[in-house]
C-alpha cells in the first residue's frame, strides 16, 4: 500500500527524556548541525543521546541512518533506532517504523505491524498516522475493511489540517462509498479541503456548486 511518508523530517524539539541541561545543550547543537547539513558533526552528537536512551536523538539517528547523513545509508540500522525511539512512545518514530513495515525497508514486509505501529502514533495524535489508518480501513489494507473507522481517522486528521484527509472525506461523500451519497455533504468537504490549499478540492466544489449542490 502507498501511503504518506516523513521520512525527510527530523525532530528539533528538546526531548523529555533529557534531564541535565547539558543534555539539552547537546541536543540543541546537534540539531544545529543537521540543519546547517553538517553531518558528520551532528551524528556523533545524536549517536551518543540515542545511545544513553535519548528517544529524540534515536528517532533522529534513525533518520540519518535512513538518509545515509553522516553515515553510510543503512534500513536496517534505521529500523533499529526508530524502534528504539517507537518504544518509548515516540510519535514520530513510531510512525516512520510503520512505513519501514509497510513498504518493507530494512525489515520484512509486514501489513500487521505497519497497522500496528500508525496506531500507537494515531493515538498519539499524530496527523500523518491517523491519516494513514483511513486509508488503511477504507481499502481493507491488513485489517478488516471499515468504511466508518476510515472516516473516523480521516476526520481526525482533518482536524489537524490535512488537507487530503478533507477531500478523501468528500469522496466517499461524492460517491456514497461506505455512507450514504450526499452531494451537498461532498461540497463542503471539498470546501474544506480548498481551504487548506488542496487544488482539485477546489476544482470539485466549484463543479458541484456548478451543478446546483
Amino acid at each position: 500500500m502507498k501511503l504518506t511518508r516523513i521520512l525527510s523530517a527530523i525532530a528539533l524539539a528538546c526531548s523529555l527524556a533529557i534531564s541535565a541541561p547539558a543534555l539539552a545543550d547537546d541536543f540543541d547543537t546537534a540539531v544545529q548541525y543537521f540543519k546547517q547539513q553538517n553531518y558528520t558533526q551532528a551524528f556523533p552528537i545524536f549517536q551518543r543521546l540515542a545511545e544513553q536512551g535519548n528517544a529524540k536523538a534515536q528517532y533522529n539517528l534513525g533518520l540519518m541512518y535512513g538518509n545515509g547523513h553522516g553515515v553510510k545509508q543503512d534500513d536496517a540500522q534505521a529500523v533499529s533506532w526508530y524502534r528504539k525511539s517507537a518504544e518509548q512512545g515516540f510519535a514520530i518514530a513510531q510512525y516512520n517504523l510503520g512505513v519501514m513495515y509497510d513498504e518493507g525497508q530494512g525489515v520484512e514486509r509486514d501489513y500487521a505491524q505497519a497497522v500496528s505501529w500508525f496506531r500507537k502514533s494515531a493515538e498519539q495524535g499524530y496527523a500523518k498516522a491517523q491519516y494513514n489508518l483511513g486509508v488503511i480501513y477504507r481499502n481493507g489494507y491488513g485489517v478488516r475493511q471499515s468504511h466508518s473507522e476510515a472516516m473516523m481517522w480521516y476526520k481526525k486528521a482533518y482536524e489537524q489540517g490535512k488537507a487530503d484527509a478533507a477531500y478523501n472525506i468528500a469522496v466517499m461523500y461524492n460517491s456514497g462509498e461506505g455512507v450514504r451519497q450526499n452531494k451537498k455533504e461532498a461540497k463542503e468537504w471539498f470546501n474544506k479541503a480548498c481551504d487548506l490549499g488542496y487544488q482539485t478540492g477546489c476544482d470539485e466544489y466549484r463543479e458541484l456548486n456548478q451543478q446546483g449542490y
